[in-house]
């Protein structure tokens, strides 16, 4: 009890003062402490980024006492890589190699590897006398930036192409918070090393057509794990000759192989001289030569005015590219699809001698086109039997060509059950039958046929069959989308696309269809926009030589402004929009231009060394939220262009420093970097490195 009383006691003593404020810092201190060592490191590694990122994106031009400043701050902040620093100003230097240090590396599938270390210091060097270059390219960076956010806010509501159904408003919303959460596109930290690709396809390795052995997909097939590897080169690989000498001369070591050299052997109109191989502009594959192939057609159905009422047209077995060579001097241009049946590859015979062509097949697939783009289709001896599995593969052609459009096609041998079976096909779709020719010249049987352009010859089918599609299906859904056996109306309102026919070339270009009046303003901007840019800035500030440059990909187009703008020059160019990208395309047809779907985390449908020019205004930007690995895009890049060919990259600053680096770990030649604000220029050019 006694014991109980004076612990009460001492629990009701008082405290002194002196003990209470003793205590009450005691506390304080500990607080602090504890809040000091769990919270203040990551929050000062926020704030230092930030403020350096921040400071670095408002640098002036050339300032030297700032640039003292950043020097001090790099010093200062050691773990951020000198190559992640923007570029404010012109720079025209060579790559400059660094060794490796050996770290943790990440295989890549296909046999690139990447090592999470610092990267190495890139120095870099501005001549002064380029200081009349910076004025043009700063011109023409405003530009671009100026328009930029109405684009972005364009590709912010696009809708994947591919989507049988359009997405609802809440899928578009989450899509956008993730995207908000991801980090950068390239980790500024990663090291690149490079191993070539192994396998007998060898140097015309085409990733989602070869297989292992020499055979090749029946369709459309990529690998699973991603391809990191680099494509070899041919031996003895020289650039082609300037246009227009490359169309009938060709370096053959650049594509040779045993089937192309049989070919060679059994094929009049091909001349092997020496190391080159020659194509008479007069001989072709067409017996009496493609000139008096095309004349026949038009004399046929004079209507068709080649280069003028016809401009876009697709030619199906690309068998030598004589059709679409000709064409070309009539201001047509044919895209030619290399079936992957053609084991000769005359698709990159045609991209060698600079007229477009892409690989393809037509089986159980739409192709990668929109509905109702080509002015006329041309199959010559192709060998596709038209009216089997029931006439699904001439339903697709309906979807593609446009009402009105033109169906052009030949055959050497006549087979009476198959001219059967196409009657009674095109019948059932309603084609008309505009002119039937047995060519004694280049011995082939010629049909031309129009695709309707209203709906009321559908009422007199003696059947049903094929039945309409769906009134609410999306006829442009085109990416790894099912052929489908059903037979696709023509449009009836004026408001809608493919009701009348294009003003005739080159009026088209400029002038835009009723369907297209919403969009007339923004049509017109975006041409002027990039007419200033080529005028001011590509064709005479980068240092390219244009004459060399005759295959160009626009790698994201827009309404095709970029491809206008060129059409002075003498090239052609592949537009391509994104399949995750607003569903511009048909206005690209529209306009008289090439163009394709394509998702640019896989693999393009085409041989390496396709292109001497890509261009990609804020491609990397866009594919932030799409591809897993986005350095397959960056090798897919040195795939598909050719050694001593070029790329012009628009896009933002943290997206371009840790490119840069990329690119010169493949050794390609950084031939101008400029930057303002937060948007930046990139030119490079691809050198034959090897690893």
């Amino acid at each position: 009890m006694a014991s109980a009383r004076l612990g009460r006691s001492i629990k009701r003593a008082p405290l002194g003062f002196g003990t209470k404020v003793s205590l009450v810092f005691f506390l304080g201190l500990a607080f602090v402490v504890t809040w000091w060592t769990f919270s203040s490191p990551s929050a000062s590694a926020v704030s230092s980024q930030r403020n350096s990122f921040d400071d670095i994106e408002a640098l002036p031009a050339t300032p030297a006492p700032r640039k003292e400043k950043e020097h001090s701050r790099k010093k200062a902040h050691q773990k951020k890589p000198p190559d992640s620093l923007p570029k404010n100003e012109n720079l025209k230097s060579a790559a400059v190699g660094s060794k490796n240090d050996k770290k943790e590396k990440e295989k890549k599938g296909g046999g690139g590897e990447i090592e999470q270390v610092a990267a190495a210091k890139n120095e870099t060097s501005k001549p002064e006398e380029e200081e009349s270059e910076e004025k043009v390219d700063v011109e023409g960076l405003e530009e671009v930036t100026d328009s930029e956010t109405a684009t972005d806010e364009d590709m912010e509501e696009g809708v994947d192409v591919n989507a049988e159904d359009d997405a609802g408003e809440d899928n578009l919303k989450n899509r956008s918070k993730k995207k908000k959460k991801l980090g950068p596109l390239f980790d500024p930290k990663a090291r690149y090393t490079w191993k070539l690709c192994s396998g007998k396809t060898g140097h015309n390795y085409i990733p989602c057509v070869d297989l292992e052995g020499g055979h090749r997909h029946h369709e459309r097939s990529c690998p699973r794990t991603p391809i990191t590897c680099l494509v070899s080169l041919p031996k003895d690989y020289k650039p082609p000759e300037a246009w227009p000498e490359r169309e009938s001369k060709i370096w053959f070591k650049n594509l040779a192989h045993p089937k192309l050299s049989e070919a060679v052997k059994t094929q009049s109109w091909l001349n092997l001289s020496g190391d080159y191989l020659f194509i008479p502009s007069e001989e072709s594959e067409f017996k009496g030569g493609a000139q008096h192939y095309v004349s026949s057609i038009e004399e046929m159905v004079p209507d068709i005015e080649w280069g003028k009422n016809i401009r876009v047209v697709l030619d199906i077995g690309c068998t030598g590219a004589g059709f679409g060579a000709v064409l070309l001097k009539k201001d047509v241009i044919t895209l030619s699809l290399g079936l992957m049946s053609d084991q000769t590859d005359m698709a990159q015979l045609a991209l060698e001698r600079g007229i477009p062509a892409v690989v393809g097949n037509l089986r159980s697939r739409r192709l990668p086109f929109p509905s109702s783009v080509f002015d006329a289709i041309h199959c010559g001896e192709c060998g596709i039997s038209w009216h089997s599995n029931g006439g699904r593969l001439l339903l697709e052609i309906n979807r593609v060509l446009r009402p009105g459009g033109y169906f052009i096609t030949s055959s050497k041998h006549g087979d009476i059950d198959a001219e059967e079976g196409m009657t009674a096909l095109m019948s059932s779709v309603c084609w008309n039958i505009l002119a039937h020719k047995a060519d004694e010249v280049s011995e082939t049987n010629i049909r031309i046929y129009q695709r309707p352009t209203s709906n009321d010859v559908y009422e007199i089918r003696a059947t049903k069959e094929p039945p309409f599609c769906r009134e609410n299906e999306n006829q442009d859904a085109a990416w790894y989308t099912p052929v489908k056996a059903c037979l696709h109306k023509v449009a009836a309102a004026i408001e809608q696309r493919g009701t009348d026919w294009p003003e005739e070339w080159p009026k088209r270009l400029e002038t835009f269809s009723e369907w297209l009046a919403d969009s007339e303003d923004k049509l017109t901007k975006d041409h002027e926009h990039w007419k200033a840019i080529i005028d001011k800035s590509y064709l005479a500030g980068l240092g390219i030589n244009w004459s060399n440059i005759r295959n160009v990909m626009d790698m994201k187009a827009m309404y095709g402004g970029f491809a206008a703008a060129l059409a002075s020059q003498k090239v052609w160019v592949m537009n391509v929009v994104p399949v995750h990208a607003p569903n511009t395309l048909p206005i690209i047809f529209e306009r008289g231009l090439l163009g394709i779907y394509h998702d640019w985390c896989e693999p393009f449908s085409t041989y390496p060394r396709s292109y001497d020019l890509l261009h990609a205004d804020h491609l990397f930007s866009r594919l932030k939220n799409r591809c897993k690995q986005p350095i397959v895009i960056v090798v897919e890049m040195d795939r598909i262009l050719r050694p001593g060919g070029w790329v012009i990259i628009r896009d933002k600053l943290e997206i371009l420093n840790p490119l840069e680096t990329i690119l010169r770990s493949l050794h390609w030649d950084i031939r101008m970097t400029y930057g303002k604000d937060k948007e930046g220029l990139l030119c490079a050019q691809k050198t034959t490195w090897r690893p």
